[in-house]
């Protein structure tokens, strides 16, 4: 959606699926529902469709075009693995963004079981590729501690958990195999409150453990007020990315070579 992003751990949005649907607390007061709603029916605009989940093949190619190396969060207004989007779409994501090895991506998804599935079948091309991060939320203990065990048995270079909106304590956890824990408040009207003692237990697993700790806010219904400092400073730890084995973005005229040699699987409009 975005060249440039105001998300803390990330540079950049891309969104080659736009809208989603609710399955667990931590969807209860979506964002990027409350961003697309506004905009159902005003005639040209990209969410002149509200929240409805639609396939947007015209951006599959978009991290080819930007030059400059950026952290990518694929899908911030969607779930990539969402039961409507077709396998063959995702491929067509996952080739994108092995092509576009000079980016990082961030891959986020609730639907864990299917992410799991995937990249132990059809994208385990692209399930150890460093510069590709595969990621599960975390709300609560019932619904997120499954989603963190499936994500935990799929092959992955790197696995992160964004623990947002946090709901509860979610007592020990289990952060073998996992290489980064971002943690945040929800933000916005009824906005659920997030208990200091909550976010101090994860920090000090991850601490423990030698994994990066990201603090991304403390939410609330006035979030730049409340702030994200914890005890006195800011989190902004991120997993060690390999400048080495990241190759520098293509000429121009490459990176179109690469676009004009893309083709997509089947030719995507919309998702049922």
């Amino acid at each position: 959606m975005s060249e440039h992003s105001s998300i803390e751990w990330t540079d950049a949005t891309w969104n080659p699926v736009r809208g989603c649907t609710k399955i667990s607390p931590g969807c209860a007061h979506c964002y990027a529902e409350t961003f697309a709603e506004r905009f159902r029916g005003v005639a040209g605009h990209p969410y002149e469709r509200g929240f409805d989940l639609r396939l947007v093949p015209d951006k599959l190619a978009e991290p080819l075009r930007w030059a400059g190396a950026r952290m990518i969060f694929v899908n911030s207004m969607s779930d990539l693995f969402h039961e409507n989007v077709p396998d063959d779409y995702i491929l067509d994501i996952a080739r994108v963004m092995q092509l576009a090895g000079w980016h990082t991506f961030q891959v986020l998804t609730k639907r864990s079981e299917r992410l799991r599935d995937l990249l132990r079948g059809r994208l385990r091309f692209a399930a150890e590729l460093p510069h590709i991060w595969w990621g599960v939320s975390v709300e609560n203990r019932r619904h997120g501690l499954p989603r963190l065990e499936h994500l935990r048995s799929a092959p992955a270079a790197v696995r992160f958990l964004s623990v947002e909106p946090l709901l509860e304590d979610l007592g020990t956890l289990d952060l073998a195999g996992i290489h980064w824990v971002i943690v945040g408040g929800e933000s916005g009207p009824g906005a659920r409150v997030l208990q200091p003692e909550w976010v101090f237990s994860v920090r000090d697993q991850c601490q423990a453990a030698g994994i990066p700790f990201f603090f991304k806010q403390w939410g609330g219904r006035r979030k730049k007020a409340a702030g994200r400092t914890l005890a006195g400073r800011t989190h902004d730890e991120l997993p060690q990315r390999d400048a080495g084995r990241m190759p520098s973005a293509p000429p121009a005229k490459i990176r179109l070579a690469m676009i004009d040699a893309f083709q997509p699987s089947h030719c995507h409009e919309t998702a049922t």
